[in-house]
């Protein structure tokens, strides 16, 4: 058991029967009534994001969540493959559990794979990936490197904005946290 004294961002917790990681917390003592714990809450299950608030020092169970690396090995109709890389154990993970993070999961990447209870809630992937771009419009003669962006298609699938001097080939860092371009690799 533990307290809201014990929030720190990133722990998960167990309330009504869901897994819960904490993104956010703030400790609030007002001038009037008992102090408070105000959250936001992200449902590891559905994805989920809510707003919850607990009394001070309320207890609630955290949820032993489980990391493992483990590397993609193939698409499996709508499952994908993932082997762990110190067992050889493989697991299929449904589609729909790892939406989001399918445009920029490519073969034999590692990831971290998020167990609970020996069942899988998700995969995290490396906060930065090198993809190539695989089609983008051509870049036009005094484009600059400061100005504009213009969509570019990556190798997945993805589709990221990506400055005028990037062609179709180049290798780019691309920030899997929020889809942006950082640079050419």
């Amino acid at each position: 058991m533990i307290s809201t004294a014990d929030f720190k961002n990133g722990l998960t917790i167990e309330v009504d029967n869901a897994i819960w990681r904490i993104v956010e917390f703030q400790h609030v003592k007002p001038g009037k009534g008992g102090a408070f714990v105000r959250s936001k809450l992200k449902n590891l299950r559905t994805g989920a994001v809510q707003d919850k608030t607990f009394r001070a020092g309320a207890k609630m169970e955290q949820a032993p969540i489980e990391k493992s690396t483990m590397q993609y090995l193939y698409a499996d109709g709508d499952s994908y493959v993932f082997m762990n890389t110190e067992t050889y154990e493989q697991i299929e993970i449904p589609g729909d559990n790892i939406q989001n993070e399918l445009k920029f999961l490519k073969e034999n990447m590692e990831v971290q794979v998020t167990l609970f209870n020996s069942e899988v809630l998700g995969i995290e992937l490396p906060n930065t990936v090198t993809l190539e771009v695989a089609e983008t419009e051509p870049g036009i003669k005094g484009d600059t490197a400061s100005g504009g962006s213009k969509p570019a298609t990556l190798e997945t699938g993805a589709i990221i904005q990506v400055p005028f001097f990037v062609k179709a080939g180049d290798k780019l860092i691309v920030n899997t946290v929020d889809s942006t371009y950082v640079s050419r690799a």
